[in-house]
Protein backbone atom coordinates (compact mmCIF):
# COMPACT_ATOMS: atom_id res chain seq x y z
CA UNK A 1 0.00 0.00 0.00
CA UNK A 2 1.35 3.41 -0.98
CA UNK A 3 0.56 6.39 1.20
CA UNK A 4 0.65 9.90 -0.23
CA UNK A 5 1.54 12.54 2.38
CA UNK A 6 0.69 16.07 1.30
CA UNK A 7 3.44 18.44 2.48
CA UNK A 8 3.68 21.07 -0.26
CA UNK A 9 1.85 23.99 1.34
CA UNK A 10 3.29 27.03 3.05
CA UNK A 11 0.54 27.52 5.60
CA UNK A 12 -0.34 31.21 5.29
CA UNK A 13 -2.76 31.08 8.21
CA UNK A 14 -0.02 29.96 10.58
CA UNK A 15 2.37 32.81 9.74
CA UNK A 16 4.84 33.99 10.96
CA UNK A 17 5.85 30.45 11.92
CA UNK A 18 5.84 29.32 8.28
CA UNK A 19 7.87 32.21 6.91
CA UNK A 20 10.89 29.98 6.27
CA UNK A 21 9.62 26.52 7.21
CA UNK A 22 6.66 24.72 5.63
CA UNK A 23 3.78 24.20 8.02
CA UNK A 24 4.04 20.36 7.87
CA UNK A 25 7.58 20.67 9.27
CA UNK A 26 6.65 22.69 12.36
CA UNK A 27 7.48 20.86 15.61
CA UNK A 28 4.94 18.69 17.38
CA UNK A 29 6.61 16.97 20.34
CA UNK A 30 9.70 15.11 19.11
CA UNK A 31 9.11 15.31 15.35
CA UNK A 32 7.62 17.52 12.64
CA UNK A 33 3.88 17.62 12.15
CA UNK A 34 4.03 15.67 8.86
CA UNK A 35 6.04 12.90 10.50
CA UNK A 36 3.07 12.03 12.70
CA UNK A 37 0.95 11.44 9.58
CA UNK A 38 3.77 9.43 8.01
CA UNK A 39 4.17 7.33 11.16
CA UNK A 40 0.45 6.63 11.27
CA UNK A 41 0.61 5.45 7.65
CA UNK A 42 3.61 3.20 8.31
CA UNK A 43 1.99 1.72 11.41
CA UNK A 44 -1.16 1.04 9.36
CA UNK A 45 0.81 -0.98 6.82
CA UNK A 46 2.06 1.40 4.16
CA UNK A 47 5.06 -0.04 2.33
CA UNK A 48 6.02 3.17 0.52
CA UNK A 49 5.60 6.86 1.20
CA UNK A 50 5.06 9.34 -1.61
CA UNK A 51 5.62 12.80 -0.16
CA UNK A 52 4.33 15.76 -2.18
CA UNK A 53 6.57 18.79 -1.70
CA UNK A 54 6.53 22.38 -2.89
CA UNK A 55 7.19 25.32 -0.55
CA UNK A 56 10.64 25.01 1.07
CA UNK A 57 10.84 21.46 -0.27
CA UNK A 58 14.41 20.88 0.92
CA UNK A 59 13.31 20.99 4.56
CA UNK A 60 10.94 18.10 3.91
CA UNK A 61 13.44 16.11 1.85
CA UNK A 62 16.20 16.58 4.42
CA UNK A 63 14.00 15.18 7.18
CA UNK A 64 12.46 12.17 5.44
CA UNK A 65 15.39 11.25 3.17
CA UNK A 66 15.16 8.28 0.81
CA UNK A 67 13.96 5.92 3.53
CA UNK A 68 11.80 6.61 6.56
CA UNK A 69 10.80 4.22 9.33
CA UNK A 70 12.17 1.33 7.30
CA UNK A 71 10.24 1.96 4.06
CA UNK A 72 11.22 3.80 0.86
CA UNK A 73 10.27 7.43 0.29
CA UNK A 74 9.72 9.03 -3.10
CA UNK A 75 8.89 12.66 -3.82
CA UNK A 76 6.55 14.48 -6.15
CA UNK A 77 6.72 18.24 -6.71
CA UNK A 78 3.61 20.41 -6.78
CA UNK A 79 4.79 23.43 -8.70
CA UNK A 80 2.06 25.75 -7.45
CA UNK A 81 -0.37 25.26 -4.58
CA UNK A 82 -3.56 24.76 -6.59
CA UNK A 83 -5.49 22.43 -4.31
CA UNK A 84 -5.36 18.94 -2.89
CA UNK A 85 -6.38 17.14 -6.10
CA UNK A 86 -3.58 18.99 -7.89
CA UNK A 87 -1.16 17.87 -5.17
CA UNK A 88 -2.12 14.22 -5.56
CA UNK A 89 -2.02 14.61 -9.34
CA UNK A 90 1.64 15.59 -8.99
CA UNK A 91 2.22 12.13 -7.52
CA UNK A 92 0.12 10.24 -10.08
CA UNK A 93 2.98 8.76 -12.10
CA UNK A 94 4.40 7.22 -8.93
CA UNK A 95 1.20 5.38 -8.00
CA UNK A 96 0.57 1.81 -9.11
CA UNK A 97 -2.33 0.48 -7.06
CA UNK A 98 -4.81 1.50 -4.38
CA UNK A 99 -3.36 4.42 -2.46
CA UNK A 100 -3.95 6.34 0.73
CA UNK A 101 -3.84 10.13 1.03
CA UNK A 102 -3.12 11.91 4.31
CA UNK A 103 -2.73 15.62 4.92
CA UNK A 104 0.72 16.37 6.28
CA UNK A 105 -0.66 19.18 8.43
CA UNK A 106 -3.25 17.01 10.20
CA UNK A 107 -2.97 14.74 13.22
CA UNK A 108 -4.82 11.43 13.11
CA UNK A 109 -4.98 8.77 15.79
CA UNK A 110 -3.00 5.80 14.39
CA UNK A 111 -5.65 3.18 15.19
CA UNK A 112 -8.20 4.97 13.02
CA UNK A 113 -5.75 5.23 10.12
CA UNK A 114 -5.24 1.47 10.35
CA UNK A 115 -9.02 0.97 10.23
CA UNK A 116 -9.17 3.26 7.19
CA UNK A 117 -6.54 1.21 5.37
CA UNK A 118 -8.42 -2.01 6.12
CA UNK A 119 -11.80 -0.64 4.98
CA UNK A 120 -10.79 -0.16 1.38
CA UNK A 121 -12.20 2.65 -0.57
CA UNK A 122 -12.80 4.81 2.47
CA UNK A 123 -12.75 8.31 3.92
CA UNK A 124 -12.03 9.38 7.47
CA UNK A 125 -14.95 11.09 9.18
CA UNK A 126 -15.66 12.80 12.47
CA UNK A 127 -18.69 14.43 14.06
CA UNK A 128 -18.06 18.15 14.55
CA UNK A 129 -19.95 21.03 16.12
CA UNK A 130 -19.58 23.40 13.13
CA UNK A 131 -19.85 21.21 10.00
CA UNK A 132 -20.28 24.18 7.64
CA UNK A 133 -16.53 24.77 8.02
CA UNK A 134 -15.74 21.39 6.45
CA UNK A 135 -16.62 19.03 3.68
CA UNK A 136 -19.75 17.29 4.98
CA UNK A 137 -20.50 13.61 4.38
CA UNK A 138 -23.89 11.97 4.03
CA UNK A 139 -24.10 8.25 4.73
CA UNK A 140 -26.37 5.25 4.53
CA UNK A 141 -25.15 3.10 7.37
CA UNK A 142 -21.38 3.04 6.99
CA UNK A 143 -21.48 3.81 3.25
CA UNK A 144 -20.90 7.36 2.03
CA UNK A 145 -23.61 8.60 -0.32
CA UNK A 146 -22.55 12.22 -0.87
CA UNK A 147 -20.08 14.95 0.03
CA UNK A 148 -20.75 18.69 0.00
CA UNK A 149 -17.94 21.20 0.50
CA UNK A 150 -18.61 23.75 3.29
CA UNK A 151 -22.41 23.91 2.87
CA UNK A 152 -24.38 26.78 4.41
CA UNK A 153 -27.01 24.24 5.49
CA UNK A 154 -25.11 21.05 6.34
CA UNK A 155 -27.09 17.84 5.83
CA UNK A 156 -25.18 16.10 8.64
CA UNK A 157 -22.54 16.88 11.27
CA UNK A 158 -20.10 14.37 9.79
CA UNK A 159 -16.94 16.13 8.59
CA UNK A 160 -14.43 14.90 6.03
CA UNK A 161 -11.07 14.67 7.82
CA UNK A 162 -8.87 14.62 4.73
CA UNK A 163 -7.81 10.98 5.15
CA UNK A 164 -8.59 8.71 2.20
CA UNK A 165 -8.08 5.23 0.79
CA UNK A 166 -8.65 5.45 -2.97
CA UNK A 167 -8.92 2.64 -5.51
CA UNK A 168 -6.31 2.52 -8.26
CA UNK A 169 -8.88 3.87 -10.73
CA UNK A 170 -8.87 7.22 -8.93
CA UNK A 171 -5.48 7.95 -10.52
CA UNK A 172 -7.41 8.78 -13.68
CA UNK A 173 -9.87 11.12 -11.96
CA UNK A 174 -7.42 13.70 -10.63
CA UNK A 175 -7.82 16.19 -13.50
CA UNK A 176 -10.76 17.97 -11.90
CA UNK A 177 -11.84 21.53 -12.77
CA UNK A 178 -11.12 24.44 -10.46
CA UNK A 179 -13.66 25.08 -7.74
CA UNK A 180 -15.15 28.46 -6.87
CA UNK A 181 -12.13 28.92 -4.58
CA UNK A 182 -9.82 28.56 -7.60
CA UNK A 183 -8.50 25.19 -6.40
CA UNK A 184 -8.66 21.64 -7.67
CA UNK A 185 -10.37 19.80 -4.81
CA UNK A 186 -9.71 16.21 -3.79
CA UNK A 187 -13.35 16.10 -2.69
CA UNK A 188 -14.31 16.07 -6.39
CA UNK A 189 -12.22 12.91 -6.74
CA UNK A 190 -13.95 11.49 -3.68
CA UNK A 191 -17.35 12.32 -5.20
CA UNK A 192 -16.43 10.35 -8.35
CA UNK A 193 -15.25 7.46 -6.19
CA UNK A 194 -18.57 7.48 -4.32
CA UNK A 195 -20.36 7.19 -7.67
CA UNK A 196 -18.26 4.24 -8.81
CA UNK A 197 -17.57 2.34 -5.57
CA UNK A 198 -18.98 1.61 -2.15
CA UNK A 199 -16.96 4.03 -0.02
CA UNK A 200 -16.85 3.42 3.72
CA UNK A 201 -17.00 6.21 6.29
CA UNK A 202 -14.45 5.39 8.98
CA UNK A 203 -15.09 7.50 12.07
CA UNK A 204 -11.83 8.65 13.63
CA UNK A 205 -11.37 8.59 17.37
CA UNK A 206 -9.31 11.77 17.25
CA UNK A 207 -8.31 14.27 14.58
CA UNK A 208 -6.85 17.77 14.44
CA UNK A 209 -6.45 20.04 11.44
CA UNK A 210 -3.48 22.26 12.29
CA UNK A 211 -3.98 25.48 10.37
CA UNK A 212 -3.43 28.31 12.85
CA UNK A 213 -0.88 28.97 15.60
CA UNK A 214 -3.12 27.99 18.50
CA UNK A 215 -3.83 24.67 16.77
CA UNK A 216 -0.09 23.98 16.73
CA UNK A 217 -0.22 24.54 20.48
CA UNK A 218 -3.15 22.11 20.67
CA UNK A 219 -1.25 19.57 18.59
CA UNK A 220 1.62 19.68 21.06
CA UNK A 221 -0.78 19.34 23.96
CA UNK A 222 -2.08 16.14 22.33
CA UNK A 223 1.26 14.54 21.55
CA UNK A 224 3.08 15.65 24.68
CA UNK A 225 0.19 14.16 26.64
CA UNK A 226 1.17 10.73 25.26
CA UNK A 227 4.69 10.86 26.75
CA UNK A 228 6.06 8.39 29.25
CA UNK A 229 8.62 9.55 31.79
CA UNK A 230 12.18 9.17 30.49
CA UNK A 231 15.12 11.03 32.02
CA UNK A 232 18.11 10.02 29.91
CA UNK A 233 19.61 13.52 29.91
CA UNK A 234 21.59 15.19 32.67
CA UNK A 235 19.22 16.06 35.51
CA UNK A 236 20.69 17.72 38.62
CA UNK A 237 19.97 15.92 41.86
CA UNK A 238 18.32 19.08 43.21
CA UNK A 239 15.87 19.32 40.30
CA UNK A 240 12.25 18.30 40.89
CA UNK A 241 10.74 16.35 37.98
CA UNK A 242 7.02 15.64 38.35
CA UNK A 243 4.93 13.39 36.16
CA UNK A 244 5.52 12.40 32.53
CA UNK A 245 8.58 14.38 31.57
CA UNK A 246 11.12 13.42 28.90
CA UNK A 247 14.64 14.83 29.12
CA UNK A 248 16.46 13.54 26.05
CA UNK A 249 20.07 12.45 26.04
CA UNK A 250 22.22 15.54 25.61
CA UNK A 251 19.76 17.83 27.40
CA UNK A 252 20.54 19.45 30.77
CA UNK A 253 18.25 20.29 33.68
CA UNK A 254 20.04 22.35 36.34
CA UNK A 255 19.62 22.71 40.12
CA UNK A 256 16.41 24.14 41.54
CA UNK A 257 14.39 23.46 38.39
CA UNK A 258 10.80 22.22 38.68
CA UNK A 259 9.27 20.54 35.62
CA UNK A 260 5.66 19.38 35.74
CA UNK A 261 4.71 17.07 32.90
CA UNK A 262 3.75 16.56 30.25
CA UNK A 263 6.91 18.22 29.00
CA UNK A 264 9.73 17.41 26.61
CA UNK A 265 13.25 18.80 26.82
CA UNK A 266 15.05 17.84 23.62
CA UNK A 267 18.70 17.06 22.98
CA UNK A 268 21.03 20.03 23.37
CA UNK A 269 18.47 22.05 25.31
CA UNK A 270 19.06 23.37 28.82
CA UNK A 271 16.73 24.45 31.61
CA UNK A 272 17.66 26.46 34.69
CA UNK A 273 18.89 26.90 37.24
CA UNK A 274 15.77 27.66 39.32
CA UNK A 275 13.38 27.61 36.36
CA UNK A 276 9.77 26.41 36.37
CA UNK A 277 8.36 24.54 33.35
CA UNK A 278 4.77 23.37 33.48
CA UNK A 279 1.80 22.46 31.36
CA UNK A 280 2.27 20.83 27.97
CA UNK A 281 5.60 22.41 27.06
CA UNK A 282 8.12 21.60 24.34
CA UNK A 283 11.67 22.87 24.76
CA UNK A 284 13.08 21.97 21.36
CA UNK A 285 16.65 21.09 20.38
CA UNK A 286 19.31 23.56 21.58
CA UNK A 287 16.75 25.85 23.19
CA UNK A 288 17.59 27.47 26.53
CA UNK A 289 15.37 28.35 29.48
CA UNK A 290 17.39 30.58 31.79
CA UNK A 291 17.63 31.32 35.50
CA UNK A 292 14.29 31.85 37.27
CA UNK A 293 12.29 31.68 34.03
CA UNK A 294 8.74 30.30 34.05
CA UNK A 295 7.42 28.64 30.90
CA UNK A 296 3.84 27.39 30.89
CA UNK A 297 2.05 25.40 28.18
CA UNK A 298 4.23 26.66 25.33
CA UNK A 299 6.38 25.66 22.37
CA UNK A 300 9.96 26.96 22.33
CA UNK A 301 11.50 26.33 18.90
CA UNK A 302 14.94 25.03 18.10
CA UNK A 303 17.71 27.32 19.32
CA UNK A 304 15.33 29.70 21.10
CA UNK A 305 16.58 31.43 24.26
CA UNK A 306 14.37 32.77 27.04
CA UNK A 307 16.68 34.63 29.38
CA UNK A 308 16.49 34.93 33.17
CA UNK A 309 13.57 36.41 35.11
CA UNK A 310 11.12 36.02 32.20
CA UNK A 311 7.62 34.54 31.84
CA UNK A 312 6.23 32.84 28.73
CA UNK A 313 2.72 31.40 28.87
CA UNK A 314 0.51 29.69 26.27
CA UNK A 315 2.76 30.86 23.45
CA UNK A 316 4.49 29.56 20.34
CA UNK A 317 8.04 30.77 19.72
CA UNK A 318 9.74 29.84 16.46
CA UNK A 319 13.40 29.01 15.91
CA UNK A 320 16.28 31.12 17.27
CA UNK A 321 13.99 33.53 19.09
CA UNK A 322 15.79 35.49 21.84
CA UNK A 323 13.79 36.98 24.72
CA UNK A 324 15.86 39.36 26.81
CA UNK A 325 15.95 39.21 30.60
CA UNK A 326 12.70 40.24 32.25
CA UNK A 327 10.54 39.73 29.17
CA UNK A 328 6.97 38.97 30.22
CA UNK A 329 4.13 37.59 28.13
CA UNK A 330 0.52 38.36 29.02
CA UNK A 331 -1.79 35.42 28.29
CA UNK A 332 -5.19 36.42 29.74
CA UNK A 333 -7.58 39.21 28.74
CA UNK A 334 -8.91 41.37 31.57
CA UNK A 335 -12.49 40.87 30.33
CA UNK A 336 -12.00 37.08 30.48
CA UNK A 337 -13.04 36.70 26.81
CA UNK A 338 -11.29 34.34 24.36
CA UNK A 339 -8.03 35.77 23.06
CA UNK A 340 -8.01 36.90 19.42
CA UNK A 341 -5.13 36.66 16.95
CA UNK A 342 -4.65 38.16 13.50
CA UNK A 343 -4.96 35.53 10.76
CA UNK A 344 -4.55 36.71 7.15
CA UNK A 345 -5.39 40.27 8.15
CA UNK A 346 -8.44 39.53 10.29
CA UNK A 347 -8.76 39.25 14.07
CA UNK A 348 -9.97 35.73 14.79
CA UNK A 349 -10.95 34.16 18.10
CA UNK A 350 -8.59 31.43 19.22
CA UNK A 351 -11.38 29.97 21.35
CA UNK A 352 -8.86 29.89 24.16
CA UNK A 353 -9.23 31.76 27.41
CA UNK A 354 -5.46 31.82 27.69
CA UNK A 355 -3.17 32.51 24.77
CA UNK A 356 0.01 34.57 24.69
CA UNK A 357 2.15 35.44 21.68
CA UNK A 358 3.45 33.97 18.44
CA UNK A 359 7.04 34.84 17.54
CA UNK A 360 8.58 34.16 14.14
CA UNK A 361 12.10 32.83 13.65
CA UNK A 362 14.81 35.14 14.92
CA UNK A 363 12.53 37.60 16.73
CA UNK A 364 14.18 39.39 19.67
CA UNK A 365 13.14 41.40 22.71
CA UNK A 366 15.22 43.69 24.88
CA UNK A 367 15.25 43.50 28.66
CA UNK A 368 12.00 44.12 30.52
CA UNK A 369 9.85 43.99 27.38
CA UNK A 370 6.14 43.23 27.80
CA UNK A 371 4.11 41.41 25.13
CA UNK A 372 0.34 41.64 25.23
CA UNK A 373 -2.10 38.77 24.62
CA UNK A 374 -2.66 37.80 21.01
CA UNK A 375 0.29 39.63 19.50
CA UNK A 376 2.62 38.37 16.80
CA UNK A 377 6.27 39.16 16.14
CA UNK A 378 7.41 38.82 12.54
CA UNK A 379 10.61 36.90 11.74
CA UNK A 380 13.58 38.98 12.85
CA UNK A 381 11.40 41.60 14.56
CA UNK A 382 13.00 43.52 17.41
CA UNK A 383 11.44 44.95 20.58
CA UNK A 384 13.48 47.63 22.38
CA UNK A 385 14.20 47.36 26.12
CA UNK A 386 11.28 48.26 28.35
CA UNK A 387 8.74 48.50 25.53
CA UNK A 388 5.16 47.21 25.77
CA UNK A 389 3.93 45.53 22.59
CA UNK A 390 0.16 45.73 22.02
CA UNK A 391 0.09 45.34 18.21
CA UNK A 392 1.64 42.88 15.79
CA UNK A 393 5.04 43.83 14.44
Amino acid sequence: MQAVVLAAGEGTRIRPLSASLPKPMLPVADRPLAAHAADAAVDAGADELVVVVGYEADAVRDYFGEEYAGIPVRYAVQESQSGTADAVRAARDLLDGPFAVLNGDNLYDPESVEALFEAGPAVGAMQVSAPSNYGVLSTDGDTVTDIVEKPADPPTDLANTGAYLFPEAARDWLDVPESERGEREITDVLARTIEEYDVSAVELDRWLDVGRPWELLEANEWKLGELDRDLRGTVHEDADIRGDVVVEEGATVDAGVVIEGPALVRSGASVGPNAYVRGATLVDEDAKVGHSVEVKNSVLGRGTHVAHLSYVGDSVLGRDVNFGAGTNVANLRHDDQPVKLTVKGERVSTGRRKFGVVAGDGAKTGINASLNVGTKLSPGAGVPPGETVTRDR
